[in-house]
């Protein structure tokens, strides 16, 4: 009988150990991983980028120029904003022009002082 609960002890104290290990390394990369967000370089990179971005959409007198040999990711984004900046402000300045958007929804700019409907 004694050497049942001893066993039986033992088995628990084992368990125990191993559930405080398990337990407390889950707790730990946790902790790792939202340091090394904060510390990260690519993080703080991705942060300016994000601020610049809103930096544009909240003025739509900022040029946001489309360049031919750009990404398709840096083309998808600065569309976006585009149309964002259309959709709010009814204006937005694409390639050093200005492009208005009327009560209708249809888009023009305007040249020699009559409106170009795009």
């Amino acid at each position: 009988m004694i050497k049942i609960s001893i066993t039986l002890l033992i088995l628990i104290l084992i368990y125990f150990i191993f559930k405080n290990k398990f337990f407390s390394n889950k707790k730990i990369n946790k902790i790792k991983n939202f340091k090394n967000k904060f510390t990260n370089k690519e993080a703080k990179i991705e942060k300016i980028f994000l601020r610049n971005n809103e930096r544009l959409i909240k003025d739509p007198n900022i040029d946001l120029i489309i360049g031919l040999y750009e990404k398709e990711s840096e083309l998808t984004l600065k569309t976006n904003i585009h149309r964002a900046r259309l959709a709010k402000f009814n204006k937005s300045k694409l390639n050093g022009e200005f492009i208005y958007k009327d009560l209708k929804g249809n888009i023009y700019k305007i040249n020699n002082k009559k409106k170009e409907y795009i």
